[in-house]
């Protein structure tokens, strides 16, 4: 448009205020929480984008968000910015009008609002905030990019679940905020956010050391979202943090109320949620709540099998999700796979109603079930293999489903065998990748329904037996391990007893009974060989024998076994067996008295065990490092004693330390003798209690070489360990 006729259609409008360097937002009425990134990415956004659309769901805070940003961006801006409340407006042809009067411009002619909108803002230098699009995107979008094109100094701010798809428009997603923050950093933000929120309704509130943990834990049930933690707070007008956390499985029917000034749909959070949800068209309704049987993330494939049929095709599931995504009802997240995808909490309860009222419920619970009973059974098969690691990550990303999928099979009559099955059949992630006592968890809840002497029981049995023992609980482990091997004499089942007569070897071993531990693991590794079996665990049964005849002094034919496991473990890619054989390896090379080989096997082990957060082949390793610093000419026995101090801590994750085994807690006794007689009784408390306050990073980063010490060198032929994430290491 010329100036000409520009001026021309000015002279055609009323008189009014025109557009002045003024800023027309309404003042912060309680203290803004948080966000420093997201407000220092937005101002940098608003500088090189003359669109910027901040996303995210229901009640996280975009409003808040957008209007600091623009308060703080009014500096750049001669004629001010503005707010536009479009949630207010109902009807797309309404909205040029709400611009016109956010604006303060009239215009009495019949002309359609937006010809006069782009006559007044030609010239202006202006930002407008555009608060609440999601209902009118389409509107929304042809009002931006008619204004863009015709006005260069203006800039348009827009909040929306949804983005407005326009040409130029750069997206910020906003997350709920942080449930947690790094240590010594003060609280969380969404924590700080309740006691700031609290102190205004309750006088005298503030955070302490004895109710800091239920405001965190209150906040992760309400994942950070600011909308949710403000309602709450409201509640302890009448209710305590923990009788609000304790409600919060009808989270709905808790959180309403809010100030009387805020828009309706803030004031509680189901018209807030209920707000995306008028948004959805009914496919995408019915997705969402299909999508709610999922716990944690989920990827494509998962959400096809689950979720198709009777009105979805597994064709459209795509786009259906990308369009859940676009209307910030789904989050979408990169990981090592791919793309997966995840819905709040908060969300994912909503769509549950409706998926109850629907009658599917069980239905869909029971495909999501028979999913992840694949996910695992698939996950036992890889991981004898080159994709262990692979294998234990993609676990962990299921984790929270097969939590949910063990849940509902204990839950609902006649599942008990499944569960059974799959408690079992995770003994690889429970074992390999550090969640002994949860596997426990789910085995003693299942073995608990159904005493059959099926298959599946056999496995759950022999499972448990297994993880009882790493924990030192062998008064649970023996019946187990017994009753697994007198089911499998009676039923034939010659699997179930090979594994039970392994495990039962395992107990002899941690029982200070090498002799007994060797016959047994011997027998077992015969009827390994009888039905074919060879697997991890069979690679572990062979490595418990070479360290049985170790322990025994038999360290030639200990080396032996060990060096057959490392010949099988290298032929076939398995890493997590043979980090075991490396431990045994490097405390057979200990008392042969060769130091660096010995100390470069040890912190292989280390490493490789961190891959899969196998706490238990981590701490076995640093207990044999800590020994190896007192070794030789370089002895540092301080190292030595600050090793200790992290392995300590480490133990208690896992169970009893050193399986309460004389023989296993050898390496600490010799170590912790020689650091006492070498330093002051001061060096010797002070040096562990600075390990002992290393986290699992810190600690690995530390056994790795990680303080500035000489890194390990590969050591026949094993790679050099990989780099561990930095970690904050206290000097010694």
């Amino acid at each position: 448009m010329s100036s000409e006729s520009a001026a021309s259609g000015r002279q055609d409008a009323e008189p009014g205020p025109q557009p002045a360097k003024a800023v027309r937002l309404p003042a912060e009425v309680s203290s803004f929480i948080g966000r420093r990134e997201e407000l220092a990415t937005l101002a940098r956004l608003l500088v090189r984008s003359r669109l910027v659309t901040v996303t995210g769901p229901g009640g996280v805070g975009k409003s808040r968000l957008a209007l600091r940003a623009a308060a703080e961006a009014d500096g750049g801006f001669p004629d001010g910015v503005r707010l536009v409340e479009v949630a207010a407006v109902q009807e797309p042809m309404l909205l040029g009008h709400a611009v016109l009067e956010a604006l303060r411009l009239t215009d009495s002619t019949a002309r359609p609002p937006l010809d006069v909108l782009v006559e007044q803002l030609a010239d202006r230098e202006l930002l407008i905030v555009l608060d609440g699009c999601e209902h009118l995107v389409e509107a929304c979008a042809e009002l931006v990019d008619t204004l863009l094109r015709a006005a260069p100094g203006l800039r348009v701010l827009a909040t929306s679940r949804e983005s407005l798809q326009s040409a130029g428009e750069h997206l910020l997603p906003v997350a709920p905020l942080p449930v947690t923050a790094p240590a010594g950093s003060g609280p969380a933000d969404a924590v700080a956010l309740f006691a700031d929120r609290a102190a205004a309704v309750l006088p005298g509130f503030e955070l302490t050391e004895r109710n800091a943990e239920e405001v965190a834990l209150l906040c992760r049930r309400l994942d950070g979202i600011p909308l949710a933690v403000e309602l709450a707070a409201g509640r302890l007008r009448a209710l305590s943090v923990e009788q609000i956390t304790l409600r919060l499985d009808d989270r709905f029917r808790l959180l309403t109320g809010g100030s009387r000034s805020a828009l309706l749909r803030h004031q509680t959070l189901r018209t807030t949620i209920g707000w995306s949800h008028e948004l959805c068209t009914l496919q995408e309704r019915l997705l969402w709540a299909r999508l709610s049987v999922f716990a944690g993330s989920f990827d494509l494939e998962a959400a096809q099998y689950v979720c198709a049929g009777d009105g979805i095709d597994a064709e459209e599931m795509l786009d259906l999700i990308g369009e859940l995504v676009g209307k910030s009802v789904v989050m979408r997240e990169e990981s090592g796979f791919g793309v997966r995808f995840r819905m709040l909490d908060t969300l994912r309860e909503y769509g549950g109603h409706w998926l109850r009222s629907t009658g599917e419920d069980h239905r869909l619970r029971r495909r999501h079930r028979d999913w992840y009973l694949g996910v695992a059974t698939w996950g036992e098969v890889e991981w004898f293999g080159p994709r262990q690691a692979e294998t234990a990550e993609r676990t962990r990303l299921a984790h929270p489903n097969l939590r949910a999928a063990l849940e509902f099979c204990l839950a609902e009559p006649g599942e008990e065998q499944i569960a059974l099955l799959m408690a079992g059949t995770l003994w690889f992630y429970w074992v390999g990748s550090g969640h002994l006592g949860e596997g426990r968890h789910w085995l003693d809840r299942a073995l608990a329904l159904d005493p059959e002497p099926t298959e599946a029981r056999a496995k759950a049995l022999w499972v448990t037996g297994y993880m009882a023992t790493l924990q030192g609980d062998l008064a649970r482990a023996r019946p187990a391990l017994e009753e697994c091997r007198r089911q499998a004499l009676d039923t034939g089942d010659d699997r179930a007893l090979a594994y039970a007569v392994h495990r039962q070897g395992c107990a002899a071993l941690i029982g200070d009974e090498p002799a007994r531990a060797a016959e047994l693991f011997e027998e077992a590794l015969w009827h390994y060989n009888t039905i074919g079996e060879l697997n991890s665990n069979v690679l572990m049964a062979m490595f418990e024998l070479g360290i049985a005849y170790l322990f025994q002094g038999e360290a030639e034919t200990g080396q032996r076994w060990l060096e057959r496991v490392r010949e099988i473990c290298e032929e076939h890619g398995e890493q997590w067996a043979y980090a075991y054989g490396l431990y045994a390896m490097a405390y057979s090379k200990w008392l042969d008295g060769e130091v660096r080989p010995a100390r470069a096997h040890a912190r292989e082990c280390v490493r490789l065990n961190h891959l899969f957060r196998d706490l238990l082949g981590i701490v076995l390793a640093m207990d044999v490092l800590a020994l190896l610093e007192t070794e030789g000419p370089d002895a540092d026995l301080l190292e030595a004693r600050v090793l200790q101090g992290a392995a300590h801590r480490i133990w208690q994750a896992v169970g009893t330390p050193f399986f309460g085994s004389r023989t296993f807690n050898g390496p600490y006794r010799e170590c912790e003798a020689r650091a006492r007689a070498g330093l002051t009784e001061q060096e010797f408390t002070e040096a562990f209690e600075l390990g002992a306050a290393l986290d699992l990073e810190a600690a690995v980063s530390r056994a790795l070489g990680g303080d500035g010490r000489p890194g390990p060198q590969g050591t026949d032929g094993l790679p050099g360990p990989r780099p561990v994430r930095p970690s904050q290491v206290p000097a010694r």
